[in-house]
């Protein structure tokens, strides 16, 4: 049985005495890329800031490689990695450099070529992070976050306003960071997204959540309960014709 590396229990969080979220319970496993989803005030990034020690726990309790994130959040900051949904970097300080500076932050030092190497930005190490597109500045911090080699990786909406060659190569950096050893809790709205990269998913709704278990267990609940819909399968979408056209190389 697979080591639980993340242990969510009771947790509540309240803005003007109403609850945003609302008493949810889950564990991650170690190893496993796992989703939370749902509609917009669903709840989804407040829990994920709480994880993160970025907002303060109104009840119920976090615990996160065995660390009580309430307790003793500078221990938790050591142990995960954060993408943001929109990342922000210092103007005018070169790739490498911004690289080198977060490795110091976390007291490690680091062969900053080879982090973005591994993103695919090593011919862009020598520019500055604002000349970046969207889909690098994303990649720019995914490794950013890896520098002291986490053990949770948090992404919230991390495809969001990418073009589909950007989002597939995002999707192929998730699965890489995972294969590395590290568990990967991420938000999306992009449904297909969920399906093809969480070994599970939470939906979230008005703070709870309302289903949990695998995609392909969620699905066939649904048909049990006499879910049908028009069938019309097709081998290809639009979606594969853009990406047949116009190539899967990353645009700069």
């Amino acid at each position: 049985m697979s080591e639980v590396i993340l242990k969510v229990k009771n947790l509540k969080k309240l803005y003007d005495n109403k609850p945003v979220v609302n008493g949810i319970n889950f564990e991650v496993k170690k190893g496993e890329i796992f989703g939370i989803l749902g509609p917009n005030g669903a709840g989804k990034t407040t829990t994920l800031e709480m994880i993160e020690t970025m907002r303060p726990i109104d009840g119920g309790k976090i615990t996160l490689a065995g660390i009580d994130v309430a307790s003793n959040p500078l221990e938790v900051k050591k142990v995960i990695g954060v993408q943001p949904q929109t990342p922000a970097f210092q103007d005018k300080q070169k790739l490498t450099e911004i690289i080198d500076m977060f490795a110091a932050a976390y007291g490690e030092k680091v062969k900053s070529r080879d982090f973005l190497e591994e993103v695919e930005l090593g011919s862009k190490a020598n520019s500055y992070a604002e000349n970046l597109s969207g889909g690098q500045k994303q990649r720019l911090s995914i490794a950013v976050a890896l520098v002291h080699n986490p053990k949770v990786f948090f992404l919230d909406e991390p495809t969001t306003g990418l073009d589909p060659q950007a989002r597939r190569n995002l999707w192929d950096l998730i699965k890489m960071v995972r294969d590395r050893g590290v568990t990967v809790i991420m938000t999306t709205h992009y449904l297909d997204e969920a399906e093809l990269l969480c070994d599970r998913v939470a939906i979230m709704d008005n703070g709870k959540i309302i289903a949990l278990d695998t995609p392909k267990n969620l699905i066939k609940q649904l048909l049990s309960r006499g879910f049908k819909k028009e069938q019309h399968v097709e081998q290809a979408n639009l979606d594969d014709v853009f990406i047949d056209l116009t190539g899967k190389a990353l645009r700069d």
